[in-house]
């Protein structure tokens, strides 16, 4: 059973989390403030932290900095209050792998712990067989089914971090990102669903997804996903099938207005975790560099 501790001086808002983790299986453990929670995580490190903001001594900020220096292994989600959008920003510079806006943590809390969980277990057993290697290219054609691109970003970290590129926290950052990239390019690419859409109504978003999925053409389109390694870089060159928009017209993710979206969420996740973000001309292509760490 996956752990998820809870860090929420409001009871009546830990209830409200610890319920809604609680009834998909997760194994919740709720303390109050910072300081509580650093000490659970030396007794028994949880696989995610989900902490608030406003705290009685250390405040959520201060935390996703704390952990991220003594428990690099464990990623932590900040959840954010209306109106915080430059904190929720701050907090990923500062180690956060993400944030949930208050008012949807019913429809975003449960998939967002579920997809991490899935980034966040890599392999990294063959570091010994691959000191050697100097580049590494790889290709693969995807279909529009979310349960694998998990499996893939391991894999993806695993080559990331054989390669010595950066530490953990940023191989689990990228990971996120290419989650990100990776799923716009099946839900808005291939299946042509909108952003407003999920803005108004996440679950039901969800749903029409997966009937979409089974219907042509969407069912037949493919995500091509290349990989160019080396001891410098890696980029991931991510293309739908879908028939592109523009990328003029995409919410600029530095403007904290669009943080309180969904679409503003991935976009942002994407250029704080990675070095450099571009599309092409069609914007059924999306170009991601993540260049090496100084030590």
């Amino acid at each position: 059973m996956s752990r998820v501790l809870v860090v929420e001086d409001s009871h009546s808002q830990s209830v409200l989390l610890k319920g809604v983790l609680q009834a998909h299986g997760f194994e919740v453990t709720v303390v109050a403030d910072g300081g509580a929670a650093l000490e659970s995580i030396t007794r028994r490190q949880p696989h995610v932290v989900v902490t608030d903001m406003l705290m009685p001594g250390m405040d959520g900020l201060e935390l996703v900095e704390q952990i991220r220096k003594r428990f690099p292994r464990v990623p932590t989600i900040l959840i954010t209050e209306f109106g915080s959008e430059d904190i929720a920003a701050e907090a990923l510079h500062r180690g956060a792998v993400g944030y949930i806006p208050k008012r949807r943590i019913d429809s975003d809390l449960v998939p967002c712990v579920e997809r991490l969980l899935g980034i966040a277990r890599g392999n990294p057993r063959h570091q010994k067989l691959i000191d050697e290697l100097v580049t590494n290219e790889l290709r693969f054609v995807l279909d529009n089914d979310l349960s694998v691109v998990p499996h893939l970003i391991s894999h993806l970290q695993d080559c990331v971090g054989l390669m010595q590129l950066c530490d953990e926290t940023a191989q689990l950052r990228l990971g996120i990102a290419l989650s990100e990239a990776m799923t716009n390019a099946i839900y808005h690419g291939n299946l042509e669903l909108s952003s407003e859409q999920r803005n108004e109504d996440g679950r039901n978003w969800y749903d029409f997804a997966q009937k979409r999925s089974q219907e042509a053409p969407y069912r037949d389109r493919k995500v091509h996903v290349a990989v160019s390694l080396s001891r410098e870089a890696v980029k991931f060159v991510i293309r739908d099938e879908g028939i592109g928009f523009d990328p003029a017209r995409l919410p600029d993710p530095r403007d904290h207005a669009n943080l309180a979206k969904a679409s503003g969420r991935g976009l942002l996740l994407i250029h704080c975790f990675v070095d450099e973000v571009s599309h092409n001309a069609t914007g059924n292509e999306l170009t991601v560099v993540k260049r090496r760490e100084p030590k």
